[in-house]
């Protein structure tokens, strides 16, 4: 049967057209794929995130080891974090005046050097747990410009038609890694050590630098008559007086401050609650990976917007109902079933919120709002971490992780509240910035916040 120059539409034997036939599951879930820089960005980003997740869960169990303390854990995750917080406001405003795809050139190889300084001091046996410290701090300085250029970065390769299943699919890519990464960690860090979990990290950045180097990009430089510390202000007020970013942006914080400090108590869970070591630590995050992978698929394979703002509040309170149970579970596979749920929640309530805040975003303002995610994303992430690593020395690890899902919960139910007031407002932003696919506009109405 002779095709068409649409390939969706066949031609008969008689010569007539057909009616079109439909995308397939797969198809719909894989779109962004088409596009040959976000083909090579996802196949080099899945070898190194790999590798990070590698690198992450043996620098917390080495920390560990060293010390067998809880508080230097939420000391650790707190210098890794910190400068996102501090520093996240000029990566912005560095990602929407330059060259956005040399921006991440340079901060994944400024990744690569570090990984490879703490796999030669580990695998010397001459690290100190100040040295993991100050290279997580420089890895924090170097995500503070990474991440919101990173972000912005996907629009400039898929499109605004696209944005929602790249970032679902780049969060696949994310979960995935973090099922395969923590699983290897594990027995690596058991049989051969830490060090070579960081090596293995720092060969892993070859993959997604080359990725980015066979890129074909064209880059239009953006005229600013303001001076950079206005460039900040503006995109800072921005967020301020649009109420959907701001109170996704605000979850997001809470988020990260009171639940997202689980995985820096994990090790205490693994040892001395589930007395599992370091083979039970890979695989409690590779469950919360597992779940994660299915909560970006089923955002993968949604076709528009609507009802992503509910999205966000449902998985918001379940994410914080099953760290309540994780908490007090005492058995190693019943901790490590509802972590699968947790992870999917975590996934849902994260990606669904990036996609409604870029899809209301201008791309001139998207590296500034980026910014301000990755400051309540990871910049709060620290802080939390250094308050669950104190709490967790007085309190213990369980009643810690509980107190955070509960103010997590309350989070949730005040956004609930929140929901259909910020409706009207979404679904300008995101009809003005065309965010519904090429929809017209009575239609990209229906795909909102609401």
């Amino acid at each position: 049967m002779p095709v068409s120059g649409n390939p969706d539409e066949s031609i008969s034997t008689s010569g007539e057209a057909l009616p079109a036939r439909p995308p397939s599951r797969l198809q719909l879930a894989m779109r962004s794929l088409r596009h040959r820089n976000f083909r090579l960005f996802f196949s080099g980003q899945l070898i190194s995130l790999i590798g990070t997740w590698m690198q992450n869960i043996a620098q917390a169990w080495l920390v560990y080891r060293l010390t067998g303390s809880s508080l230097l854990l939420g000391i650790v995750g707190f210098a890794s974090q910190i400068p996102v917080f501090i520093l996240a406001p000029i990566g912005g405003a560095v990602a929407d005046r330059h060259n956005r795809h040399r921006v991440v050139i340079a901060t994944q190889a400024a990744s690569l050097v570090l990984a490879f300084i703490l796999a030669a001091l580990t695998l010397s046996r001459a690290v100190q747990v100040w040295h993991i410290m100050v290279l997580a701090a420089l890895l924090g300085v170097v995500n503070a410009f990474d991440i919101p250029a990173r972000q912005a970065f996907i629009v400039e390769m898929v499109g605004k038609e696209d944005l929602m299943n790249a970032i679902a699919l780049n969060s696949s890519m994310f979960n995935g890694a973090r099922i395969i990464g923590p699983a290897i960690a594990g027995v690596l860090v058991a049989s051969i050590g830490e060090g070579w979990c960081f090596f293995a990290n720092g060969v892993s950045y070859i993959a997604v630098i080359a990725g980015l180097l066979l890129m074909h990009v064209q880059f239009s430089p953006r005229v600013h008559e303001s001076s950079p510390l206005e460039h900040i202000i503006e995109g800072f007020r921005f967020v301020r007086r649009t109420l959907p970013i701001r109170d996704l942006l605000l979850l997001l914080g809470l988020v990260s401050l009171v639940a997202m400090p689980y995985s820096v108590l994990m090790p205490i869970f693994a040892d001395k609650i589930l007395h599992s070591g370091a083979r039970g630590l890979g695989i409690l995050m590779g469950a919360t990976g597992v779940g994660a992978l299915i909560g970006a698929l089923m955002l993968a394979a949604k076709s528009g917007i609507r009802g992503l703002g509910r999205w966000v509040a449902v998985s918001t309170a379940a994410f914080a109902v099953t760290l309540i149970l994780f908490s007090w579970s005492h058995a190693f596979w019943v901790s490590t079933l509802v972590l699968v749920p947790a992870g999917l929640a975590m996934m849902v309530q994260m990606a669904a919120s990036n996609t409604l805040i870029q899809a209301m975003v201008p791309d001139e303002l998207c590296g500034r709002v980026m910014a301000v995610y990755s400051m309540m994303f990871m910049g709060m992430a620290p802080l939390g971490a250094l308050f669950a690593g104190v709490l967790a020395d007085r309190l213990g690890a369980p009643l810690t992780l509980s107190i955070g899902a509960v103010a997590c919960l309350a989070g949730a139910a005040v956004f609930w509240k929140r929901l259909p007031a910020l409706r009207v407002e979404a679904r300008q932003l995101i009809i003005a910035q065309a965010a519904g696919g090429g929809e017209p506009a009575e239609q990209s109405t229906a795909r909102s916040i609401s």
